[in-house]
């Protein structure tokens, strides 16, 4: 460590100053790296490693006609890749790109100022694409580096040290950080200026369509789907279900959901949903799913078209009994709501809505066709109404799978590469498989026995041990179930996955991937670190990234206005800027006086003669004051000039003891006279 830190004091300063520069600016862009197109990283990370060939060699830097043509090549790509020069991704490729360059042409001053703003800039577009507490962790980090860069620059000569560069960075951010806090917790919040850009299908692998065996893909997704917080006693485990997406439709390998905007739907959704029994109150914090349903616990009240408010979006309980949003969830949303496990809902569905609901495509899986015709032509059932008759063909369903040999499992392989008819693979031939699988056979099955049946996708479940509070539900905990319509009753939730794997929704037991190298040495330490750094984040998450309005009126309620709004938040800030105004003249008035106690000594002596009519010269001593006192005003500045020569003697002879103030100021009054 000795040797490097010698080796890099030894570096000429031009060469020291420009790679250090050339490593924050690396420190901005890494973040940026996995949202930048593969050819836009290499070639910056060509560029930035040119530049520090040629400062550590010290070779002169290419000419300008070199530098267009890169220019020229880097445009062109990103033309080619996005198709325009404007917008978030073909903006931020161009700032990096320009950045990277202008390291090129460090001639002067002026030029490392138009890098250091560059680099300013796009440490805030990190926060485009995450708002995670590592990323403010890393940004901060970013902006030392470049505030130890400015100060770098404004230090043109002698050979300062990156270690005081440093620390003076870290005083100037110090200084900063307490009007950042209260600009923070007072500015008014409004909404962004631009949305994210959303992705086809929903983060999560939630969307309005299930593929038959492509929801292993989100099993092995072990981060946070959402949190939640009960006022008091949680539901039941097998009452924790998340309601999602609602698929109808199905064509034989895909569900699909109507189009919940079609005016058609929304007159199929007349559920006329009765809630009984107790409310659950609870808050949840919903990370960005990008999905249009926003996935309430099962069942929050409201009739069709009711509308429930967030912060800058409004969603609509729809006609499926879910609530939707008007656009992606691509933004963290803190909702408090209710629910209730005790409801009823579409007693009443005309001959279009049940004949949509027990639509199966022709000619696909006959064999499970000919079996639920043999099921429902029993003779056991022949005897009982609609509504007991569909309810004892769900419980014979259920009875089945648990117990003929079917297994639960992430990994069944892949159903329909030889036949169309994955029902009948599945049910009849391989047994195995996971939610998907058993809800699709399920509602199959019971079309086919002339039941109507429809499949539900959303969460169930969440961790065992909760977290700073909040249960924790995961993407690993996305579940599809069954929902089967009974005459009197409406539409009854079955789960047939609790049939095969009843800890699944018991105890909210999802399957799992086996975990990392740490995870399998030792588990409950990688269980401990995880959940730990998780509880960090949420507090982040709920004390920086989810402050709001309300949180900003609530604030202003604890500090006495009775009825907070726009002009009280203004107000408030008037306040604080005023006082940081007064607070930074005082530092300011304060920092210009001297600090060390002799000279603060002096100053007062000098202030208080001058009072008296005698002006002193600063730079002289005490005892050279005395002899002016004597030469300009006799006898009568004998007192003044004992009292200066006594403070003198009290400065630097040993024993000697400081003369009393009142001397000085009785002397100062015969001068005077």
């Amino acid at each position: 460590m000795n040797g490097l830190t010698a080796w890099w004091a030894r570096l000429p300063r031009d060469t020291r100053d420009s790679l250090f520069l050339l490593g924050v600016i690396t420190a901005v862009i890494v973040p940026h790296a996995d949202h930048l197109p593969w050819w836009s990283s290499a070639l910056t990370a060509v560029v930035l490693c040119w530049r520090a060939q040629l400062s550590w060699r010290q070779r002169p830097l290419p000419r300008r006609w070199w530098l267009a043509a890169v220019i020229a090549i880097y445009t062109g790509l990103t033309w080619l890749t996005f198709h325009t020069l404007i917008g978030r991704e073909a903006g931020i490729t161009l700032l990096v790109m320009l950045m990277a360059l202008k390291t090129m042409e460090l001639r002067a001053r002026r030029d490392a100022f138009v890098v250091f703003f560059l680099g300013f800039f796009l440490v805030l577009t990190q926060f485009l694409y995450s708002q995670s507490l590592l990323m403010a962790l890393w940004s901060l980090a970013s902006l030392w580096g470049l505030l130890a860069a400015v100060v770098l620059a404004q230090m043109p000569t002698g050979i300062p040290s990156i270690g005081i560069a440093a620390r003076r960075a870290a005083s100037t951010t110090a200084l900063g950080l307490p009007v950042m806090v209260l600009l923070f917790v007072l500015f008014p919040r409004i909404a962004p200026l631009w949305g994210v850009p959303t992705e086809a299908i929903g983060k999560t692998g939630l969307s309005n369509q299930l593929e038959f065996g492509a929801m292993n893909e989100i099993a092995n997704d072990e981060s946070i789907a959402m949190r939640l917080k009960f006022e008091g006693a949680l539901p039941p485990p097998d009452q924790r279900y998340f309601r999602g997406p609602v698929l109808t439709r199905f064509d034989g390998k895909t569900w699909r959901a109507y189009d919940p905007r079609s005016s058609q739907s929304w007159l199929r959704g007349r559920d006329d949903l009765a809630t009984t029994g107790p409310a659950l109150r609870y808050e949840m914090t919903l990370e960005p799913l990008r999905i249009s349903v926003l996935p309430l616990l099962e069942m929050s009240p409201g009739g069709v078209g009711s509308e429930l408010s967030l912060t800058d979006l409004t969603v609509v309980r729809g006609p499926e009994l879910q609530w939707l949003s008007p656009r992606p969830i691509t933004e963290r949303l803190r909702v408090a709501t209710s629910a209730h496990t005790a409801w009823r809902a579409g007693e009443r569905r005309n001959r279009v809505q049940l004949a949509t609901d027990l639509d199966l495509p022709a000619g696909l899986n006959p064999r499970t066709r000919a079996w639920a015709e043999l099921l429902a032509g029993d003779a056991r059932f022949a005897t009982l109404g609609p509504g007991p008759r569909a309810e004892a063909l769900a419980a014979a369903l259920l009875e089945h799978i648990r117990s003929q040999d079917f297994t639960y499992t992430l990994t069944p392989g892949r159903y329909g590469e030889t036949s169309p008819h994955v029902i009948d693979e599945f049910w009849l031939d391989r047994r195995l498989g996971f939610c998907e699988h058993f809800a699709s056979a399920f509602v199959v099955v019971m079309r086919a026995m002339g039941v109507p049946a429809r499949i539900v996708t959303g969460f169930q479940g969440w961790d065992a041990e909760a977290q700073d509070g909040y249960q924790v539900v995961r993407n690993a905990n996305a579940h599809a179930w069954a929902e089967f319509w009974v005459e009197g009753r409406g539409w009854v939730r079955s789960d047939p996955t609790a049939a095969v794997a009843p800890n699944r929704v018991t105890q909210g037991l999802a399957l799992r991937p086996q975990p990392g190298v740490l995870g399998q040495f030792n588990p409950t330490l990688w269980r401990a670190m995880r959940n730990g750094w998780e509880t960090v984040n949420n507090r982040w998450q709920q004390l920086v990234l989810n402050y709001s309005r309300d949180n900003q009126f609530n604030l202003l309620k604890r500090l006495g206005f009775n009825q907070p709004d726009w002009t009280a938040l203004g107000q408030a800030l008037a306040g604080v800027i005023l006082v940081l105004a007064v607070a930074g003249a005082a530092w300011i008035r304060w920092s210009s006086r001297p600090h060390d106690a002799w000279s603060r000594q002096r100053a007062r002596i000098g202030a208080l003669l001058a009072r008296a009519g005698v002006t002193l010269p600063v730079h002289e001593s005490p005892a050279a004051w005395a002899r002016a006192l004597r030469r300009q005003h006799g006898q009568k500045a004998e007192p003044a000039a004992q009292w200066l020569e006594q403070l003198e003697r009290s400065r630097y002879a040993p024993g000697a003891t400081a003369p009393p103030w009142g001397e000085l100021r009785a002397a100062a009054r015969m001068l005077r006279a």
